[in-house]
């Protein structure tokens, strides 16, 4: 396939993990390229790989996007995600092979609709990533059965009016009774938005389930 634009940090030395990170919707690369630079430093062997989304951002500014959000509803936006799905899936595959880096070594990073294809792809093929950190998402529908081959992590603002908390909440109720790996970091006070707290609860999520700690 053809891959995205991305913002690449290679691995400081030989890369043993790689980390694809997702934007939110008409965001762009560049927004998260801190953060993929906080990983590369943060973790031994990290190759992050920082990708803009497929398409322009068909909203009333620039920037990109995974998925439209034109009329969208709760019940439009699965099979919005259910046709994206498959080029993600892709693109994560392509990456692994060109890094020579295997599935339960990567680790999909998203922020907003970035969270939600991450979790998605995971529900639509657990074991694509050995690990998902999902900042400020949800699933477009909550899973049916858990994931066994993947860990998921949510770290979410309490006071985020664009997708709410609540979805986090309910994502992490729902894998749990499930049996799924999962862990929920919240912060008051906090809108759409990552902090250097949040960031830090995912350095640490990221470093267990790793077994760096």
């Amino acid at each position: 396939m053809t891959l995205p634009a991305m913002i690449e940090f290679p691995a400081q030395g030989t890369t043993e993990y790689l980390f694809i990170f997702a934007h939110g919707v008409g965001s762009n690369k560049e927004d998260l390229a801190p953060l993929g630079e906080a990983f590369n430093q943060a973790i031994p062997g990290a190759c992050c790989l920082v990708v803009d989304g497929f398409d322009p951002f068909d909203g009333p500014f620039g920037g990109r996007q995974w998925f439209s959000l034109q009329n969208i509803t709760e019940e439009s936006r699965p099979q919005r995600v259910d046709e994206a799905l498959p080029r993600f899936i892709e693109m994560v595959e392509a990456l692994q092979v060109r890094e020579g880096v295997s599935p339960e070594h990567t680790i999909l990073v998203g922020f907003s609709q970035g969270t939600i294809m991450s979790l998605e792809a995971i529900k639509a093929q657990d074991g694509l990533a050995g690990l998902v950190l999902g900042f400020s998402g949800r699933y477009a529908e909550l899973p049916e059965q858990a994931p066994t081959k993947t860990s998921i992590h949510l770290l979410h603002g309490e006071d985020d009016d664009v997708i709410l908390v609540d979805h986090a909440r309910a994502a992490y109720e729902r894998l749990t009774s499930l049996g799924a790996k999962v862990t929920l970091d919240t912060e008051p006070g906090v809108a759409h938005r990552i902090t250097q707290y949040l960031l830090q609860c995912s350095a640490n999520r990221a470093a267990e389930s790793l077994g760096l700690v």
